[in-house]
C-alpha cells in the first residue's frame, strides 16, 4: 500500500536533509520561476554528489532515476514543487569571480530537487536555501562544466529556457485502490505542469479534476484500477494536450506508458 500523501513529503523532505547535508546549501524555496522570456538574473550555486552524479538520483519532484527519465542531474528553483520539470540555462558570473568561473561556459539543468532553508545561518551569508534568494545546487559534473571544483560556492546568471524532450510525455501509474499517484515525466516546451485531469471511458465521459501530491506527482481519489485512462494535461504557458486512451485496459501499479503526443 502506497504511503498517505503527507508521509511520502515527510519521507522525501528527510532524505533531502540528509542529502544535502555536506553542501548545506540548495534552491530557493520560494522564488516564483521567471517566465521564457525573461532575460538574465543573477543568483548562486553549489554542488553535491559525487563525480559521477549518483548521490543525485531521485529528489523531491519525484523523477526517480533521472538517468532513465532523461532529467539530468540538477535542482532549480523549486517554488512549492510547481518548478518541477522547468529548464534553466546557467552561466558563472566571470565579472563577478573571474577566478573561479569559466568564461563563456553555459550548461542547461532541469528543476528536479529541493534544498530545505537553514533558518540558523544568515540569509546573505551561508543561508544559500533561505528564501527569497534564487539559489541552485547542482550535481558536480553540471558543476564543473561552468566552475572550478575548489570555488564550493560561485555567482551565477541564469535564464529559463524552453525544455528539449525525446518522444512523449510519460506517465507512471502508483498508489493502490482509490488512490492513484500518477508522476508525469520526459515533459518538453514549459517543463512544467499546471493543472491534469483523467478519464475512465468505461465510467463516464466527464474529465475528473487531480491535485497535486508533491512534486510533479499528481493524484485522483477514485477507484480506477485496471481501467482504460486518458488524461488531460495543461502546462504552465496554458498548452493542453489530451493523452486519449495512453494506459491500456489492464495496466497493472508500477508501470509506465509513454504517449506519442508532446508539448511545443
Amino acid at each position: 500500500m502506497a504511503p498517505a500523501p503527507v508521509l511520502a513529503v515527510a519521507a522525501v523532505l528527510v532524505a533531502l536533509v540528509w542529502a544535502l547535508a555536506v553542501a548545506a546549501d540548495g534552491v530557493a524555496t520560494n522564488a516564483s520561476a521567471p517566465a521564457p522570456t525573461t532575460g538574465w538574473l543573477k543568483a548562486h550555486a553549489t554542488f553535491y554528489g559525487g563525480a559521477d552524479a549518483s548521490d543525485t538520483t531521485g529528489g523531491a519532484c519525484g523523477y526517480g532515476d533521472l538517468y532513465s527519465q532523461g532529467y539530468g542531474t540538477s535542482t532549480a528553483l523549486f517554488n512549492d514543487g510547481a518548478s518541477c520539470g522547468q529548464c534553466y540555462e546557467i552561466a558563472c558570473d566571470h565579472e563577478a569571480n573571474p577566478t573561479w568561473c569559466k568564461p563563456g561556459a553555459t550548461v542547461t539543468v532541469t528543476a528536479t530537487n529541493f534544498c530545505p532553508p537553514n533558518y540558523g545561518l544568515p540569509g546573505d551569508n551561508g543561508g544559500w536555501c533561505n528564501p527569497p534568494r534564487p539559489h541552485f545546487d547542482m550535481a558536480q559534473p553540471a558543476w564543473e562544466k561552468i566552475g572550478a571544483y575548489r570555488a564550493g560556492i560561485i555567482p551565477v546568471m541564469y535564464k529559463r529556457v524552453p525544455c528539449a524532450r525525446w518522444g512523449g510525455v510519460r506517465f507512471m501509474i502508483n498508489g493502490h485502490d482509490y488512490f492513484n499517484l500518477v508522476p508525469v515525466t520526459n515533459v518538453a516546451a514549459a517543463g512544467s505542469i499546471r493543472s491534469m485531469e483523467v478519464k475512465a471511458a468505461a465510467d463516464s465521459t466527464d474529465w475528473m479534476p487531480m491535485a497535486r501530491n508533491w512534486g510533479a506527482n499528481w493524484h485522483s481519489m477514485a477507484f480506477l484500477t485496471g481501467k482504460m485512462l486518458s488524461f488531460r494535461v495543461t502546462n504552465t504557458d496554458g498548452q493542453t494536450l489530451e493523452f486519449a486512451n495512453v494506459v491500456p485496459q489492464g495496466w497493472k501499479f508500477g508501470q509506465t506508458f509513454a504517449s506519442k503526443l508532446q508539448f511545443s
